[in-house]
């Protein structure tokens, strides 16, 4: 697709809206919510959207960026932050492998690597076979509807998918991957980095961030009112982790590393998957939590997650995007619930959380929604929180939407993927809340969509 291409839709079909015929109006409860009301065709078969909404392509992978790179693939989480003149910064991940040249910054055949210096990347892979993987960071406008500047800002890393941004206006970007150097790899991989918010174009030192834990890493959220990061780990079998700082903000000076449990229920297993024969999680029941401590974080077998569970940690199924809310955090558990269609829950920390005060006063966890209908959500991945505290969803495959659920669980479709076959990753609101900005993974386009976000109908 062409950079720029736009389209605006048009006037809603009554009749496609009255009829039912689409399941983009369902509730977890069985009742009609209308959302921002039923996706329209489409005439360039790329996004089906509601009435009164638009998108842009503003990036795509090929193009050449302000540092003379190209834009790497496979796109995954993203967040945004606030620049000069009403300007948007956006950091980006990019979730690519050693072995894919073709979704690299550097060119098909590594043409642009010899402008590099080995000590930028993280991993240089002896020259011959360089992780790819990584963060750009964009400059975007919001008058002109361009891309100002655009630059490599991460390197070295491998399957970059998600992440979080910090309340210090950085970015956490994780490997999803646990990779150990064995000659063509130079280092260990399944590390965090951080990446600064900034204007000018520059390759940031890639300092894994070692205390957060060495696992197959999805996303992270920071509680700004403790500076505590909570993460996710994409595993069919994975923990939910937290993160105390020595020094709130400061995440490479240290900090411990603990694992969430089930008060006084150890070992406790939250997929409720049909043929587990133990007690489901009750939705929407609130249960207390404890967060214990765990070694050998670094992990050289990959065993942090079995040997958390063992000790009592409690086990999810495939914990993906985490977004925190107001005084809540949310994540997604993509294979989760009876059906495997996905789950997502919500964490209440502790008005003591990372306190010895929580012990008495814990924080408190709970499955927010688990539909068990494919035609509602299904694989959920990616999600953050708009301005109206609705939890917004990139699904993946195979029925790529953006899903939004409201605060009380009901949930409405905002974005189809009709064009390509490919899901839907990073969503992620500008500051001001005016533009949803996501990326297509699979051909590479970022997207800004935009629309009356403050005008989601109410239940009548």
């Amino acid at each position: 697709m062409r950079q720029g291409l736009k389209y605006s839709l048009g006037l809603v079909a009554l009749q496609t809206y009255l009829s039912g015929c689409q399941p983009d109006s369902k509730l977890i409860h069985g009742n009609l919510h209308p959302g921002y009301g039923p996706l329209m065709p489409d005439p360039d078969r790329i996004l089906e959207l509601p009435e009164g909404f638009s998108y842009r392509a503003i990036s795509q992978r090929g193009n050449k960026m302000t540092d003379g790179l190209y834009v790497p693939g496979l796109a995954d989480a993203m967040a945004t932050f606030p620049a000069e003149d009403g300007k948007i910064l956006i950091i980006r991940n990019h979730e690519v492998r050693p072995d894919d040249p073709g979704n690299g910054a550097f060119g098909d055949k590594l043409e642009l690597l010899e402008q590099m210096e080995s000590s930028q990347f993280y991993d240089f892979g002896g020259g011959t076979m360089p992780c790819l993987g990584g963060t750009t960071t964009m400059l975007y406008n919001p008058q002109s509807k361009q891309v100002e500047t655009e630059y490599l800002s991460l390197a070295g890393t491998i399957r970059n998918c998600a992440g979080g941004p910090t309340p210090w206006n950085s970015w956490i970007s994780c490997e999803e991957d646990v990779s150990v150097a064995d000659g063509s790899l130079e280092k260990n991989h399944g590390y965090n980095f951080e990446v600064p918010a900034q204007v000018t174009p520059k390759l940031f030192d890639p300092v894994p961030l070692k205390a957060m834990g060495r696992f197959n890493h999805e996303a992270v959220c920071v509680d700004p009112r403790t500076g505590i990061v909570y993460q996710t780990e994409d595993r069919s079998d994975g923990l939910i982790y937290r993160y105390l700082p020595n020094v709130p903000g400061k995440l490479s000076e240290g900090g411990k590393l603990q694992v969430l449990a089930i008060k006084d229920r150890p070992s406790f297993d939250t997929r409720n998957w049909k043929d587990l024969s133990i007690e489901p999680m009750e939705i929407r029941q609130s249960y207390p939590v404890e967060w214990l401590d765990i070694s050998g974080i670094d992990a050289p077998d990959d065993d942090l997650r079995l040997r958390g569970f063992e000790q009592g940690a409690a086990r999810f199924a495939r914990g993906e995007g985490m977004w925190f809310g107001e005084g809540e955090a949310f994540f997604a558990c993509t294979n989760g619930g009876r059906l495997g269609f996905g789950q997502i829950f919500r964490y209440v920390p502790s008005a003591d959380e990372g306190q010895p005060g929580e012990n008495d006063n814990p924080g408190r966890l709970e499955i927010f929604v688990e539909p068990n209908d494919s035609t509602l959500v299904q694989s959920c991945d990616n999600l953050t929180v708009g301005a109206n505290g609705d939890l917004v969803i990139c699904e993946d495959m195979p029925t790529p939407r953006i899903v939004g659920i409201t605060p009380d669980g009901a949930i409405y479709h905002i974005a189809k993927n009709i064009g390509y076959s490919s899901e839907f990753a990073g969503a992620v609101f500008s500051p001001d809340g005016n533009t949803l900005f996501v990326n297509i993974q699979g051909p590479g386009i970022t997207m800004a969509i935009e629309g009356p976000w403050n005008q989601r109908r109410e239940l009548g």
